[in-house]
């Protein structure tokens, strides 16, 4: 398969997927979610043994690109649904895919980009990386990936991010347990080829086996997570503060909220 958006290379058993948008900081495209889903699916049916993410330029990735914000409050119902239901399908994608999976995070990794940067059994991050989950900022429910963070992290630790939208630093994400190591930019590389190295000694049907195990463990939660994750996408898509959160976000100025 061919992609306008990502990079897939594949060498001595690792498999890099590349945000390949740096002048737009690799934000999120309804076109790079289903790239990225089908360049996932392509390395769990491949031979390669590790999975690596990471993106051009000076950001991981800056969550949703402005041209799909754009494009939200024309949206029909049926329309929001389908773009949750994909954003669904790219996260649990990451979270089950047989591979080990490791992201180099050497920039700001925003919303989305948390999420795929922290979803990564390993996420490796430089100091200057930012992470957050920004979603109330402007309206919007954290809804899907809320559910993979409270199996990280745990529901009180997941509530202060989630709700007040903060920003933090790769440090804080290794406190947190979202980040498994911090180093200098330039060492990233060097130390994602010494840990696939350590990934590919292993048996590569234990590993596949042993991520299919935690998976399982999690299903029976994980499903009626994302079903109930998609409804509240669905009925806040359809809300006051989405619709002036993301015109107020797009126009630059302070969204007057409904009051209660």
């Amino acid at each position: 398969m061919s992609y306008s958006t990502i990079l897939v290379t594949e060498e001595d058993g690792v498999r890099r997927i590349t945000l390949n948008r740096p002048e737009r900081r690799n934000a999120i495209t309804p076109e790079m979610q289903v790239e990225l889903i089908a360049a996932m699916e392509e390395a769990a049916a491949g031979d390669c043994r590790v999975v690596v993410f990471a993106g051009t330029g000076e950001a991981f990735c800056a969550g949703l690109d402005l041209s799909a914000l754009q494009k939200m409050n024309d949206k029909s119902a049926a329309e929001h649904t389908a773009d949750a239901t994909r954003v669904a399908r790219l996260f649990r994608t990451l979270y089950e895919l047989p591979k080990p999976t490791i992201a180099l995070v050497q920039g700001p990794a925003i919303a989305g980009g948390t999420g795929l940067a922290t979803m990564c059994d390993f996420t490796l991050a430089a100091p200057g990386a930012k992470f957050g989950y920004t979603e109330v900022r402007i309206g919007f429910v954290p809804a899907v990936v809320s559910a993979f963070l409270v199996l990280q992290i745990g529901e009180k630790q997941a509530r202060d991010l989630l709700l007040t939208a903060r920003l933090f630093s790769a440090e804080e994400g290794l406190r947190l347990g979202l980040v498994n190591e911090v180093m200098e930019a330039e060492r990233l590389e060097a130390r994602m080829l010494e840990l696939s190295a350590v990934l590919k000694a292993n048996s590569p049907e234990a590993l596949s086996a042993t991520k299919r195990l935690l998976c399982a463990q999690n299903k029976v939660w994980l499903d009626g997570a994302i079903a109930d994750a998609l409804a509240a996408n669905a009925e806040a898509r359809g809300t006051h503060d989405f619709r002036e959160g993301v015109a107020a976000f797009l126009e630059k100025r302070k969204p007057q909220w409904k009051s209660y």
